[in-house]
């Protein structure tokens, strides 16, 4: 499963495209663009699962790093400071990593 089969392209390219630029990420601006705000709660866990690339059950901050890439193989990654933030806003246990259930409530909350 793909990124394209949950979500349209078009949608992708505009959300991508518009944090191209360093230091512009925010995520909750980009679930809704993405599209991800409206799909159902099965979609967004498939949606996690395709960014766990290791397949641990977590998103990890490399992994969060390269977030962008999860959408789109030619998006930017996250830069440290990005990074940093996404992992502060959707770490809910304080585990250092983010949990499909903290993800869904991520994508909830934006």
């Amino acid at each position: 499963m793909s990124m394209t089969d949950l979500l349209s392209v078009e949608d992708i390219k505009k959300a991508v495209g518009a944090f191209a630029a360093a230091e512009s990420f925010d995520h909750k601006k980009f679930f809704q663009m993405v599209g991800l705000k409206k799909k159902s709660p099965e979609d967004v866990k498939k949606v996690f699962h395709i960014l766990d690339k290791d397949k641990s059950g977590f998103i990890e901050e490399e992994e969060l790093g390269s977030i962008l890439k999860g959408f789109s193989a030619d998006a930017r990654d996250l830069s440290a400071k990005e990074t940093k933030t996404l992992l502060a806003a959707g770490d809910k246990d304080g585990d250092g990593k983010i949990g499909v259930d903290e993800f869904s409530t991520l994508v909830a909350e934006s």
